[in-house]
């Protein structure tokens, strides 16, 4: 885990990265550690085997945390004060589309009363990996979704606009035009696809200049 940590901690210092937010960790237990350059990582899981969710802040960030919410091994929610504002930076990570609908069903219920539980008047920024596609058009989605995202959309998909909707959150990674290659999140083999998105609220789209995903 230390070795980890420390490899995670010099990736971030490199890219210049103040706050990320991390899905399928598998690292056990509901803590916060220190894991070099300065960077502290909280995190949430049941078992070092599957799931678990993290955030990790830099040094002035992690100064500025009031509070952390440990869902459970899928959501965390760490609470911020920046200039006399509350942000919810949420790290989620959703059902894979293999699993039973009565997990997913779980998740987005726990999702809603996450997302109930955080005042309208607080910042959000959630990065995720929602395990679904949202797709190149933005048909009856037109308040949350950009009209430039990449592929089909899916039923995963569709069940994480209709949860943008109900809580009117942005999906960032839509707003902007950007090449294929820049819209891609995951690559195996000659499978591309976007699963992972950064949401916020709806009102706080003007505050983002730039988005491009380092696929994996």
């Amino acid at each position: 885990m230390t070795g980890r940590g420390r490899e995670l901690a010099d990736v971030l210092k490199r890219r210049r990265v103040n706050v990320a937010c991390l899905q399928e960790t598998k690292w056990k237990g509901n803590k916060a550690r220190e894991i070099g350059e300065g960077y502290k990582f909280y995190y949430c899981g049941s078992d070092g085997k599957r799931n678990g969710v993290g955030v990790v802040l830099d040094s002035g960030m992690k100064e500025r945390v009031t509070d952390v919410k440990r869902v459970n091994d899928r959501m965390i929610v760490v609470k911020l004060m920046i200039e006399n504002k509350v942000v919810n930076v949420v790290s989620v990570y959703a059902p894979q589309t293999g699993c039973e609908e009565s997990v997913k069903e779980k998740f987005w219920e726990e999702f809603d009363c996450m997302m109930m539980g955080i005042p309208e008047r607080e910042d959000v920024y959630m990065g995720g990996d929602f395990n679904g596609h949202v797709g190149r058009v933005n048909d009856g989605y037109e308040r949350v979704h950009g009209g430039w995202g990449y592929g089909v959309r899916n039923r995963e998909g569709e069940v994480l606009l209709q949860a943008a909707c109900a809580f009117d959150l942005a999906v960032v990674n839509t707003w902007f035009q950007k090449r294929d290659q820049h819209l891609v999140t995951y690559k195996s083999g000659h499978h591309a696809t976007q699963i992972d998105y950064l949401l916020i609220r709806r009102n706080q789209i003007k505050s983002v200049k730039k988005l491009q995903s380092a696929s994996r």
